[in-house]
């Protein structure tokens, strides 16, 4: 059985899985009889009305043609499909390279009113250099295997940076001092991205904390898994394998209490400056 990462995908899963066996109750047709009429096995029915396999929307179109019910298929492949979408693989993100996601994600960052961003790994695409996101993602397409088009996957990147000087966006951005030491690139690469760093804080819509690496963790005891959250409605969360979308009102209830608490371990003003000087002299 694939675990899900989040109880948000859970809920889906099992969500549509209720409405397929309902279907199937409906029909007055067993288990056995759904698999025969699909040409199946019984154990395959099982996994899918028990929401231990997500099931293909060939197998949605099939279950919904056993139980008569074809005018149903489309939303419930639909649903399948938004379920899906809560845990994608990177792969399969970048399959035809990194420019697409980039272009992909465009509009979401224009409609975004207030973003609230927690660096734990890397320094936020938003305020990326092209040397440091160049070498970022030369980094991951080798890592990846993904085809390389690094050079227009940069370039949409930075378009989508506008928001940053464009409309009316606000920027609270939380960033672990360890992203400030992590060399991206070169040294002139990560001199030149923490210079822009120190320069984003004098904008007006940006808020930049940064969290010590000293600083007591009562609250939040560990550095989490970088995340963003679009206004209060969606959050997408950065794993090694995979993006996932966050959605559910009590997920995002979490993601957003974390956050509030590590602002209170962040740095902000002269403090937050001093550490990325800091991290700028150890360069040489």
């Amino acid at each position: 059985m694939p675990s899900f990462p989040t109880s948000s995908v859970q809920e889906a899963r099992a969500a549509l899985a209720a409405r397929l066996r309902e279907l199937r109750l409906d029909a007055g047709i067993t288990g056995k009889e759904l698999a025969g009429r699909c040409g199946w096995s019984v154990a395959k029915s099982s996994r899918i009305e028990n929401a231990h396999t997500a099931p293909s929307d060939a197998d949605i179109r099939a279950w919904c043609t056993a139980c008569g019910a074809d005018g149903q298929a489309a939303d419930l492949v639909a649903a399948n499909r938004q379920a899906d979408s809560m845990y994608v693989q990177w792969k399969r993100l970048q399959r035809t390279g990194m420019k697409q996601l980039q272009e992909a994600s465009t509009p979401r960052y224009e409609q975004t009113r207030l973003f609230r961003v927690y660096a734990s790994h890397v320094i936020p695409g938003y305020l990326q250099t092209p040397g440091y996101a160049t070498a970022l993602m030369i980094t991951i397409a080798s890592f990846r295997g993904t085809p390389d088009d690094v050079s227009e996957a940069v370039e949409a990147r930075m378009r989508r940076s506008r928001v940053v000087h464009e409309g009316d966006h606000r920027f609270a951005t939380l960033i672990e001092e360890n992203v400030l030491h992590h060399q991206v690139g070169d040294t002139d690469v990560m001199a030149g991205q923490l210079g822009s760093l120190l320069a984003a804080m004098a904008l007006p819509a940006m808020s930049i904390g940064i969290i010590p690496a000293a600083a007591p963790r009562e609250q939040i005891m560990w550095p989490l898994e970088q995340f963003t959250v679009f206004d209060d409605v969606r959050i997408h969360v950065e794993l090694l394998a995979a993006k996932v979308t966050v959605t559910a009102p009590g997920e995002l209830d979490i993601y957003l209490r974390a956050f509030a608490r590590l602002t209170e371990l962040a740095v902000y003003g002269a403090e937050a400056r001093a550490l990325i000087l800091r991290a700028i002299e150890a360069l040489h």
